[in-house]
């Protein structure tokens, strides 16, 4: 077997659900998967239309290793007056250095609320006319009962 053996990991970023959404602050989420050895190093930029790119606040990262499934993740947390900025994940492995861009943050953070509202909705609506199935079935059934109880007897 070869010792030197390195594959690079594959670099995903998504727009992270929390409880931070709700203080006006959206969070996304850099996962670095598939590697080998499994040990990187995650770290993020920001970038306001074509300026360069600076340093985020350190405190708004939190890194997380998950060695069982070979992952490592970083969630940045993002305040509402930073919105405007691109964020780039970059993950650096033996095998060298993977980027990641997102859009906006709070274009995610909008996407992601807009798809929970409109699931709100739809299963709303589903429930709704579920129930409304149940009650004509059973006012159905309760009707039949009552004329087949009502109909004059023959004999």
């Amino acid at each position: 077997s070869d010792l030197n053996f390195v594959v690079q990991p594959v670099v995903s970023v998504y727009p992270a659900a929390s409880r931070a959404q709700l203080e006006e602050k959206s969070s996304l989420l850099c996962v670095a998967s598939a590697m080998f050895p499994p040990l990187v190093q995650i770290s993020w930029k920001k970038q306001n239309g074509s300026d360069s790119l600076e340093d985020v606040n350190p405190a708004d990262v939190k890194q997380q290793e998950l060695r069982e499934s070979g992952c490592s993740a970083s969630i940045l947390t993002i305040s509402r007056e930073n919105s405007t900025y691109k964020y780039h994940c970059s993950v650096q492995h033996q095998g060298g250095t993977v980027n990641a861009q997102t859009g906006t943050a709070m274009s995610f953070y909008l996407s992601v609320s807009f798809q929970s509202q409109c699931k709100v909705k739809l299963l709303t609506l589903l429930y709704t006319v579920l129930i409304l199935k149940s009650l004509v079935y059973c006012c159905g059934l309760s009707l039949l009962r009552i004329f087949r109880n009502n109909k004059p007897s023959i004999h």
